[in-house]
């Protein structure tokens, strides 16, 4: 297989899946700003909208869309426990939270990345995507992780999308100005999935270990 993944972007999270799963991924850098390989090839000969991740499988077809490619990884390797079996309960508790993410805090991030073009909307966009992560912080007091003592793909998915408001690098680039620190259970799984020598590897891989 071969991921396509743009370091610091929502991909972020399908590598820590397979460093948590150990499937053998070939992982290809792209520059999402200029949507280009390292050889110079146009990311768009591959992925027609242009966004990562994209993963490629070993019959040469694609699957698109984060939260669908961490689940087909985690479903490559049940014994990891990164997704609830199928039919079961706490599968579809899963995916409500997946959903709760894309929708939410995925995109609830967008305007405060392009504020130049969201311009008044940032005023709206801001307060609300704060008021998801108070949400968030309150569902996970007194657990390990989203699921319970359980880590999934929904924890790995939001560590990357959190990650856009705590690293130092993203705030010397956008205004996103999310306070984490009112949210103690929050912060205390950050740095518990941050923790994790998967997560941890990923991080360095990426240049992102210090930030």
């Amino acid at each position: 297989m071969k991921l396509y993944h743009a370091p610091g972007s929502c991909s972020q999270a399908i590598c820590i899946v397979l460093q948590e799963t150990g499937l053998n991924t070939e992982i290809i850098k792209v520059n999402a700003r200029k949507h280009l390989l390292d050889d110079g090839t146009s990311y768009y000969d591959l992925a027609e909208l242009g966004y990562v991740p994209l993963l490629q499988l070993d019959d040469g077809t694609f699957l698109r869309e984060g939260p669908v490619i961490a689940q087909y990884l985690a479903d490559q390797r049940p014994e990891s426990g990164l997704a609830p079996a199928h039919g079961t309960r706490e599968r579809y508790r899963m995916l409500e939270w997946l959903n709760f993410l894309t929708s939410e805090v995925h995109k609830g991030f967008i305007p405060l990345l392009y504020a130049v073009a969201a311009g008044r909307w940032v005023d709206t966009a801001r307060p609300k995507l704060e008021s998801r992560y108070e949400w968030i912080n309150q569902q996970l007091a007194g657990k390990q992780f989203l699921m319970g003592d359980v880590f999934t793909i929904a924890d790995a998915y939001l560590f990357a999308l959190t990650g856009w408001g705590k690293a130092t690098w993203m705030q010397s680039v956008y205004n996103v100005n999310i306070d984490f620190s009112l949210h103690r259970h929050l912060q205390a799984w950050y740095e518990r999935v941050r923790d994790r020598s998967t997560v941890q590897r990923v991080l360095s891989e990426e240049g992102f270990l210090d930030n």
